[in-house]
This record gives C-alpha cells, sequence and structure tokens, in this order.
C-alpha cells in the first residue's frame, strides 16, 4: 500500500528512520562521485542493497555514516540535494513523498482510508440504506393516503378495478399487496342489523372548520388534501382529518343494499393509526359541499387544483343523525392494510343527478367489492 505523507511535517518519530535512508542514500552517491568513470568495460558492480553500496564507497563512509550536519549544502548532485532538504525539513510544503509499504495481511478498506477514499462496501450499504427508507417512506404515504397517488402510479405494480390488475389478482401483483388475498378482517362489509352489537355507543366529537384544500385526481378517484385544524375524536383519542375521496357504487352495504357513492374521511391519531368514517351518498337534492369539490375537479390523473382559501367546510358533508356502525376493518384499497377502525354513518345524505353523473364519467365503478367478515363484531350505536 502506499502512503502520502509531507516530509516538511514529518514527525520526530519519522526523522530517525528518514536520516537512515538518507545517509545510506548519500553514501551511495558518494560512491557514485568518488568512482573513476572507465566506462562501461570497468563499471563497479551495482550494489544489492543501499548498505553494501555505502559500503563500498570510501573508508570514512564505511567507518561512520556521515550526521545531516556533515552533508554539504551544494555537491552539484540533484539527487544528493534532495536528500538533504528533505531531511532539513526544508522541501516545500505542497511537496510530497511517496514510501511504498509491502503489507500482504492489509484490508482493501485500509488502502482506501489512507487515501482518504471511503470503502466500497460502505457506499452500497448507505445506498442500501437509503432505498429502503424512500420504500418505506412510500409504502407509509400509500397507507396514510388510503389510495394516494404515490401509490397508484409506482410504476411497479398498478392496480385497478377491473380487468387482469383487478380486485381478484390485488394479492398477486405485489408482496404488500399479500393481506388483500389473505387478510381476516378486510373492508368493505355488509352490515345486517340482526348481526349487530346494539347499545349505547360513545358519539363521535367532529371538529371541523373552514380549511384550505386542494382536489387530486389520483387514477383511482376524485380525493381532496385537506388543510387546517379538523379532526374526530372518538375511543379516547384525537384523529387529524387527512384527506377525503370517493367510490361508486358505494363500497360498505347495508343489509345488502349499496348507495350510489360513498365518501370516505381519512383521519390519523399520534400513534399512526387511522380511522375512516363513511358517508353514504343517496340520490336526491343537490349537495352544496360536492358542488365547491366538483367545481375546481381536475380532469387528467395526477393533476391537482388548489380551492380558494377557506371554501371547504368538511361539516356540510354530515348528515344530522351522526349514529353510526363501527368495526375494525382494513384500507379498500392496496396494500389492504388491517387494524384501522371504520365508522359509517347510518344515515345517508343526498348528491344530485348530475352530480353523480359528473364523477361517474370519469369513474364509472371504482368500488372493491364486500369481503367476508370472519367473525368479526360489528357494534350499531342506538
Amino acid at each position: 500500500m502506499n502512503y502520502f505523507f509531507n516530509p516538511g511535517l514529518a514527525t520526530t518519530a519519522l526523522r530517525p528512520l528518514l536520516l537512515a535512508l538518507g545517509c545510506a542514500l548519500w553514501g551511495s552517491v558518494l560512491a557514485a562521485d568518488a568512482a573513476p568513470d572507465h566506462g562501461p568495460a570497468h563499471a563497479t558492480p551495482a550494489a544489492s542493497s543501499p548498505a553494501k553500496a555505502a559500503s563500498q564507497a570510501s573508508p570514512s563512509t564505511t567507518a561512520k555514516k556521515p550526521p545531516l550536519e556533515s552533508l554539504p549544502v551544494a555537491s552539484g548532485n540533484p539527487m544528493a540535494e534532495k536528500i538533504r532538504a528533505a531531511m532539513a525539513g526544508t522541501v516545500v510544503a505542497s511537496k510530497r513523498m511517496t514510501v511504498t509499504v509491502e503489507d500482504k495481511d492489509a484490508k482493501p478498506a485500509a488502502t482506501a482510508a489512507a487515501h482518504g477514499a471511503a470503502p466500497s462496501h460502505t457506499a452500497s450499504t448507505t445506498a442500501r440504506a437509503l432505498a429502503s427508507q424512500r420504500y418505506s417512506q412510500a409504502r407509509a404515504a400509500a397507507v396514510a393516503g388510503h389510495g394516494s397517488s404515490a401509490d397508484a402510479h409506482a410504476g411497479e405494480a398498478h392496480w385497478a378495478y377491473e380487468g387482469d390488475t383487478g380486485p381478484q389478482a390485488w394479492g398477486k401483483l405485489k408482496p404488500d399487496f399479500n393481506l388483500c388475498a389473505i387478510g381476516k378482517r378486510q373492508s368493505p362489509i355488509n352490515i345486517e342489523d340482526g348481526n349487530t352489537l346494539r347499545g349505547p355507543a360513545e358519539p363521535v366529537q367532529f371538529t371541523y372548520q373552514p380549511s384550505n384544500a386542494s382536489v387530486v385526481n389520483n387514477g383511482h378517484t376524485i380525493q381532496v388534501d385537506v388543510q387546517g385544524e379538523n379532526s374526530i375524536t372518538v375511543r379516547g383519542s384525537n384523529y387529524r382529518l387527512l384527506q377525503f375521496h370517493f367510490h361508486t357504487p358505494s363500497e360498505e352495504q347495508l343489509n345488502f343494499k349499496r348507495f350510489p357513492m360513498v365518501a370516505h374521511l381519512v383521519h390519523k391519531n399520534n400513534e399512526g393509526q387511522l380511522a375512516v368514517v363513511a358517508v353514504l351518498l343517496d340520490e336526491g337534492a343537490s349537495n352544496p359541499m360536492i358542488d365547491k369539490v366538483w367545481t375546481y375537479m381536475p380532469l387528467d390523473s395526477g393533476d391537482r387544483v388548489r380551492m380558494p382559501q377557506g371554501l371547504l367546510n368538511v361539516n356540510e358533508l354530515l348528515p344530522a343523525d351522526q349514529r353510526y356502525y363501527q368495526f375494525m376493518g382494513s384500507l379498500t384499497t392496496p396494500p389492504c392494510s388491517e387494524g384501522v377502525l371504520w365508522m359509517v354513518l347510518k344515515q345517508p345524505v343526498t348528491l344530485s343527478k348530475a352530480q353523480y353523473k359528473l364523477f361517474t364519467q370519469l369513474y364509472p365503478n371504482n368500488a372493491r367489492p364486500v369481503q367476508p367478515i370472519n367473525g368479526r363484531p360489528v357494534r350499531e350505536a342506538q
């Protein structure tokens, strides 16, 4: 391996080594200067080592190696002058001397470190860690977004609501989607009144206010990303509203009945747990809040349109009767993560035929089929 250092900055510990090396080389130089030049036929045999060359120089050189002070300042030999300058510490700081040491046991990483370069395996490890971090962030965004554009357009596993990449195939598209096929607490479900746990239940406390928002066409639905302090409180925890989006027909069924549309309001608490409020939409009078969202509906997949400041008020979407069905389920889009708290409001709100038609012209069917309950309890708040 090669070690580079500045002789002008050599430590005290290295000076004896440099002195010995310099004296040996200086002796060789003196021998070469003192030997008569008889041409090639009378050339002095090459010395096998600097020490041997020094012994062949002259009696005075062999008897005692010249100290630094005895070396001539100007000998006419450039090599000799460079050696003396190095030993005296007068070499210009920008110059470098290379000492090559043969070390069979040296590790490649040590060589790289000596040259100021990081070992190659360290760079690859860092790259893998960064890739893993980005993958985890992308997955977390998909879970929090519940069908967000980050997941929809990842490119490696595009999913759809029909065809070869429809709901029946979600679990096979990607390892992370496995729960879509084998999960036992999947959503949506059919809720039958006769099979629910009826009784008193805490009311959901809605704390919504006029807020800023942007409307996104994420390739699977129309989604509204909400800003500001909007939240619900239930089961002793506060969940902040992240976004809401729409499915047609409704993914949830009540007594085997589907509604024309449903809005899913996605919330998340400080522990990262998700709570989704489902608002059923039935045909009837025009819905003022739906009109606001549809006004700023982006037409192209991946497009986003900002709503005017403070225009959105999610309270306008809620029914007067806020009793609900409650159960534990999953996301209804890949990766179908479980552990999601669901609250399906029992009373639907209305939307007009024109509002329904406008959405279905973009997304005529974006609902996952109902999933087996597998013995899960469903609470019906009275």
